[in-house]
């Protein structure tokens, strides 16, 4: 196989991924975007192994390679299987941990054995443009690997750890510790991009490890929507960095689109909430929040049962239902799809909202209901849907909090400017929640206290499960 048809082939998948990335733009076309971002990698693969077989015709750490390729496609295999809908933003966040451990571990490679990578001969230094790779590269990686790790931890919300919990961890003197390790993990990048040798290496390394966990710990839930796209960008540019020291045109292009559609992606997220993205990566909502669940036990709200529920819905002409990331936690699309489809039948116009960063991270809301087969004309972005409040009789809020939280109108509030569905704005609302506890961002939440408001506590798929069998009885 010629340089020029390797050339080309990558060239292929390169067009693939970024087919990949358009179909994954909109829910009517993301199957197919996702089929050619399958086409692309195994034709990137494919290619890369034939590459191998040219330069090393007897096959020498070939079966390491395939056995390594057969046995991460069957984790990662199992891994989407068994993944549930609520549990996905952990998934993600592992993949992207993955990628940059992957960048550190290949840029250790490089700089042992150089000449194994057709960089140099034996014994030759490494050329001082690849050690400025290298650098970059590895710090990218590191810092996407140990942040990543926070993130998972704080989106599982299952340890016990302090800094994998889903609030800030903030104490004095925090940022000057991240400037100060910054600084020197620059400074020792630069002495090995000099020296080329291993003790600044190292400590430019282990330092960037402590620097990602560092950047994370202090941004709380609120923001993790925008931590996740933000370590999607890192992970894409680690990528490129080492695409550019084995001077592997396919992994820059591919480490490139990722990094670019993340960048992006956290730029529009950190719009979505009224924030600057360098706050984000300074701080979380949650460490100035100073409201708390405790707070709302002492006030009073209208309560009502499902059956309560499901008439004003069934009597109302038109609703728009605000999903949330309760709803992901009980499994409840494929039960909110059965109540829906009733009212339909009812003559109630369906809707439903959906907020920039609902959930745990970017599309979390689409996605559950894509898996639902809700209908995509059905549902409508915040700023398509913002308008048509005014005229909606009932609003169905399921799991939903901060984003729906008229608090974002109040100057003094953490999250003031932060664009939210105006759903305080219909004749009726309906919030389904386990308890009054507050949101990520920690704060009570007006909308639940207003007289139009009724609460019905319960588990999300449960309560639309009576509300379905409540529909059904009025409909016979």
């Amino acid at each position: 196989m010629s340089l020029n048809v390797v050339v080309l082939l990558y060239l292929v998948a390169s067009v693939c991924f970024i087919q990949s990335l358009k179909g994954l733009s909109n829910p009517k076309t993301a199957a197919r975007g996702n089929l050619f971002g399958m086409i692309g990698m195994a034709l990137a693969v494919a290619t890369t192994v034939a590459l191998i077989l040219q330069l090393r015709p007897s096959g020498h750490g070939l079966p390491l390679v395939l056995v390594s390729v057969i046995v991460g496609g069957v984790i990662g295999t199992v891994m989407a299987e068994r993944v549930e809908m609520a549990k996905m933003p952990e998934l993600v966040a592992f993949m992207h941990s993955m990628i940059g451990l992957a960048a550190v571990l290949i840029a250790i490679a490089c700089v042992a054995e150089p000449w194994a990578f057709n960089l140099v001969s034996k014994g030759q230094p490494i050329p001082l443009d690849n050690r400025v790779e290298l650098f970059l590269g590895t710090i990218v990686g590191a810092i996407t690997f140990s942040g990543s790790v926070i993130a998972y931890g704080k989106l599982s919300g299952g340890y016990k750890l302090r800094i994998f919990q889903g609030a800030p961890v903030v104490f004095a003197g925090q940022h000057w510790l991240n400037l100060a390790i910054g600084l020197a993990t620059l400074m020792f990048g630069v002495w090995f991009t000099i020296t080329q040798g291993w003790t600044p290496f190292l400590l430019m390394t282990a330092l960037s490890f402590v620097l990602g966990v560092l950047i994370i710990i202090p941004i709380g839930g609120a923001d993790m929507p925008v931590v996740v796209s933000m370590l999607n960008s890192y992970s894409g540019w680690a990528a490129a960095g080492v695409g550019f020291s084995l001077k592997n045109p396919m992994l820059i292009i591919a480490g490139s689109l990722v990094g670019s559609s993340g960048a992006i992606l956290s730029y529009i997220m950190c719009r979505a909430m009224n924030r600057s993205f360098i706050s984000v990566i300074l701080g979380g909502f949650g460490a100035t929040a100073t409201s708390s669940a405790a707070n709302s036990q002492a006030r009073g709200v209208k309560t009502g049962a499902p059956e309560d529920a499901a008439y004003l819905l069934s009597q109302a002409s038109s609703i728009i239902i605000v999903p949330g990331y309760g709803l992901a936690v009980s499994r409840a699309q494929h039960a909110l799809f059965e109540l829906t489809t009733k009212l339909q039948h009812c003559g109630v116009q369906v809707r439903y909202a959906i907020h920039p960063v609902a959930g745990r991270m970017p599309g979390h809301m689409n996605v559950l209901l894509a898996e639902a087969e809700v209908p995509y004309e059905q549902v409508f972005e915040m700023d398509s849907i913002n308008s048509e409040f005014t005229q909606t009789d009932v609003v169905l809020v399921l799991g939903a909090n901060d984003v729906v939280n008229p608090a974002a109108l109040d100057p003094s509030s953490p999250i003031a400017g932060m664009p939210i569905l105006e759903a305080y704005k219909a004749r009726t609302v309906i919030v389904n929640k386990r308890s009054m506890a507050a949101g990520y961002a920690n704060l009570d939440n007006e909308l639940f206290y207003m007289d139009k408001t009724m609460m019905v506590f319960g588990d999300a798929k449960q309560v639309l499960e009576d509300m379905v069998k409540a529909v059904e009885v009025s409909i016979h």
